[in-house]
């Protein structure tokens, strides 16, 4: 498995308006050939920002690397650069990728 993730510095007065982005917006993930599963968590409170991070599984680094060249990526961060969103982001996101190399579940103690 492979877990993507990209943390986002939000100005803390518009964490309303950054959730509200992401719970209205299409993530043309679902169907796609190894994709699992995608959070947006909500992080700690800073005294400049909010930490948040979105964190997207799938089965293999390659399933998530075909899905960055697609047409479904680039419908989901369509609207990535609109000048609306100015100053509601502290700077870029910080993009971190990980290959799973243990999981536990609750479904491992039977």
């Amino acid at each position: 498995m492979y877990i993507a993730m990209n943390r986002f510095r939000v100005n803390p007065e518009r964490t309303q308006e950054f959730e509200q982005i992401w719970l209205e917006r299409e993530t043309h993930l679902q169907g796609l050939p190894g994709f699992v599963e995608f959070h947006m968590l909500r992080g700690p409170e800073k005294e400049d920002h909010v930490l948040y991070a979105s964190h997207t599984v799938w089965r293999s680094r390659e399933d998530f690397e075909a899905w960055t060249h697609s047409e479904a990526f680039r419908k989901a961060h369509a609207n990535a650069g609109q000048s609306k969103r100015e100053g509601l982001y502290l700077g870029p996101p910080s993009f971190e990728g990980f290959e799973v190399i243990q999981t536990v579940s609750e479904a491992d103690k039977a």
